[in-house]
């Protein structure tokens, strides 16, 4: 990070901060959220419901906005669920914006992450990524590590 970007952060840390102490809460967090981001990955299955929840309690404890990556390489299926969940975002005031990719779920994180944006964490469903126990998790963990973010896997395995 150079010296431009550090300022850029550090006045936009001290508007908010001049914002919050004038009493202006919403002000502030929408001018943090608009830079903090965590990353949703859907894949337009019932089980992204778990990690929509799970991003949007952190987003809000965070004061952080979503970045939704919706891969849905069944071009056959609605997209209601997506709609449903766009509503739900909206409904709890969190800024959002959505960017569709279609391949590998694996390697499209990893392309969006490429683009450089601030995200603080990547929620996604672990039946997502084909994890199911924890034999299906030894995987190469130097992959992830360009990610330079926690992945946070949310899971219903207890449940089954």
């Amino acid at each position: 990070m150079d010296i431009k970007e550090l300022i850029k952060q550090f006045e936009e840390i001290m508007s908010a901060a001049a914002f919050a102490e004038a009493g202006e809460f919403d002000a502030a967090k929408k001018i943090i959220s608009e830079r903090r981001k965590v990353l949703l990955v859907l894949t337009g299955m019932e089980s992204d419901m778990k990690a929509v929840k799970f991003a949007i309690n952190i987003s809000k404890r965070i004061w952080a906005g979503i970045e939704i990556l919706y891969i849905n390489n069944d071009r056959e299926k609605e997209s209601s669920l997506l709609e449903g969940y766009l509503k739900e975002l909206k409904t709890k005031g969190i800024e959002y914006q959505v960017t569709e990719g279609e391949g590998s779920v694996k390697e499209e994180i990893i392309r969006f992450m490429k683009k450089g944006k601030d995200i603080q964490f990547v929620v996604i469903d672990s039946e997502d990524l084909g994890i199911r126990s924890d034999e299906d998790q030894k995987e190469d963990p130097d992959e992830w590590k360009r990610l330079q973010c926690p992945v946070v896997l949310v899971s219903g395995l207890a449940q089954t």
